[in-house]
């Protein structure tokens, strides 16, 4: 293929019209490289599911040309689904140190230990066969994220990755506006723009606002204070051990993940806080109220996260008392509104003080709002522009946003999970589809549980099972024994005697038009006694449980 007519490909396998498990193909000529590798957490109809990750079957396919994964920062949207994925397809990683910390402990979990990780910094290249990468800093609410800037044949396509303009971020690393400039008078060809918060007007506070919260808090409270956010959120977390050092509290870090993400961030110099300063979770005892502050999961209101097991006095080391303060710094990712409501309503019952509204500036959001992405979009003038990261509602949001700045709308693509973007000198157009969709992962089966097993387990919580047991002489097919009738989570069973002895009667009757009619076929037999059963229990019940018929033979 000549230049002339040479083709990038850019394929969304997660993270378009959706919040979470991103993941990008871009593929050049016989090169693919991919842009992050996230999973999302399970929404309430998906029962039983640990997580979700990506359909990663194309990248499969095409396992011979994928040479890289990039990655933008270590949240879990955006690295969860790399011990999944390393597995079918182990190439080189690049990320930035805390990111590649982070993917290194995940990793020890999957006992995953052939990984080729790579850390990269700022301005640092990556070349990938006729693709030179270059990293870029942004702001977000994690240390150490970066942009990424593919450089094709063809021209720029630059990622912003996660980013807000924060012009005072906790760590001092302000977004590389100069790099992003350069870019813009070089001439970008595509962009791609993070567009979680497309629909919000105005600026996106500074992390910093929430560090004069805590500070403002922290000298009002006269008892213990839980602070609960985002593991991930090592900026946050930095800021309640500062408040926390400056009024003389000693703090103990609860929660599996937060207590990895704290020991790995302080070990790579993400976190300051002094050894004095930091306690185990056993010790809290030993310390005054005012002299605690508990930093914990559970801001997503996760059954069995920490913070859920304190709301229900059911932690072990952590009993909620009287003047103690609840802090939840986080919303509520969409979805897990009721949990979080039903927790912060049991932990005003135990007593507790809870701080979580929004506008008191104990939380604010990692992403751009409307006139930074205003300010981005200006600075780097991209020829073609591709919302990313975020809802269909905030893609459209995202491409109206791009359309007002004077970016024709024909040069605008908003894109479902699958779709490709083919971009070539002249023009760029959608071209085809590749398999894109959710892989359910639900504890070590990865993609068992489909469709037909997440029915089953729905239609078991709505209206229960109920197991009808029949012996039968394989000679001439005569019932030898039963039927015998259990149940679970359809009736209570010694008050419903009348309902069970008619069952019985019901499934004598399927047997004996079996046996009329010589139907000696168990799938045959079962099918009968579940359609006789199933009739004659929506009529009296108005309820459709699971009927499993077990048939033996004598």
């Amino acid at each position: 293929m000549s230049d002339a007519d040479s083709r990038i490909q850019l394929i969304p396998l997660g993270g378009f019209g959706e919040i979470g498990k991103n993941m990008l193909a871009v593929k050049y000529e016989d090169t693919i490289i991919v842009i992050d590798c996230g999973l999302m957490f399970p929404e309430e109809e998906l029962l039983g599911i640990d997580v979700v990750i990506p359909d990663i079957s194309y990248l499969v396919e095409n396992k011979e040309k994928v040479k890289a994964i990039l990655l933008t920062h270590g949240h879990e949207d955006h690295v969860g689904a790399l011990p999944y994925v390393l597995k079918e397809i182990n190439v080189p990683v690049y990320g930035s140190r805390l990111t590649v910390g982070i993917v290194e402990g995940k990793l020890k979990e999957h006992n995953i230990n052939n990984a080729d990780l790579r850390v990269v910094r700022p301005r640092e290249k990556v070349s990938t066969g006729p693709i030179e990468t270059e990293f870029f800093r942004v702001s977000h609410s994690i240390p150490d994220c970066m942009g990424v800037a593919i450089n094709t044949p063809l021209g720029i396509v630059l990622h912003t990755g996660d980013i807000k303009l924060d012009q005072t971020p906790v760590d001092g690393q302000v977004v590389d506006f100069r790099k992003l400039a350069e870019y813009g008078e070089k001439g970008v060809l595509a962009m791609l723009g993070d567009s979680t918060n497309a629909d919000r007007t105005g600026f996106t506070m500074s992390e910093k606002v929430v560090g004069n919260t805590f500070e403002e808090l922290f000298g009002k409270c006269s008892g213990r204070i839980i602070v609960t956010t985002f593991a991930s959120n090592v900026h946050r977390i930095q800021q309640v051990v500062t408040n926390a050092e400056k009024y003389g509290r000693k703090v103990a870090v609860v929660g599996r993940s937060m207590v990895n993400n704290v020991k790995i961030a302080k070990e790579l110099g993400y976190i300051n806080i002094s050894e004095d300063v930091l306690i185990e979770m056993e010790d809290i005892k030993k310390y005054p109220p005012n002299k605690v502050v508990i930093i914990t999961t559970g801001s997503q209101g996760e059954p069995m996260s920490a913070l859920t097991r304190m709301a229900t006095a059911d932690h072990r080391w952590v009993v909620l008392q009287p003047g103690d303060t609840v802090i939840i710094s986080a919303t509520p990712i969409p979805g897990n509104e009721k949990l979080v409501a039903r927790t912060v309503d049991l932990l005003f019952r135990q007593g507790a003080e809870v701080i979580y509204e929004k506008g008191i500036g104990v939380h604010v959001s990692g992403h751009s709002a409307q006139e930074e992405l205003k300010i981005l979009i200006n600075l780097i003038r991209p020829k073609y522009f591709i919302p990313v990261h975020g809802e269909y509602r905030h893609l459209m949001k995202h491409a109206k946003l791009a359309e007002s700045l004077g970016i024709p709308p024909s040069k605008i693509f908003v894109a479902e999970n699958g779709q490709v973007i083919e971009i070539g000198r002249k023009k760029a157009t959608f071209n085809g589809k590749v398999a894109a969709g959710k892989v359910l992962v639900d504890g070590l089966g990865v993609g068992d549980v489909g469709n037909i097993v997440l029915r089953d387990r729905k239609q078991l919580s709505q209206d229960g099972i109920m197991i009808v047991v029949v012996t039968i002489n394989k000679d001439n097919n005569e019932v030898v024994a039963g039927p015998d009738i259990v149940t679970r989570g359809f009736v209570y069973v010694r008050e419903s005697e009348q309902l069970i002895e008619d069952a019985k009667e019901k499934a004598k009757e399927a047997l004996d038009i079996c046996y009329k009619k010589n139907l000696t076929e168990w799938a045959v037999i079962k099918a009968q006694v579940r359609d006789k059963l199933g009739k004659h229990l929506y009529e009296k019940t108005g309820r459709r449980p699971m009927i499993l018929p077990i048939i033996m033979e004598v």
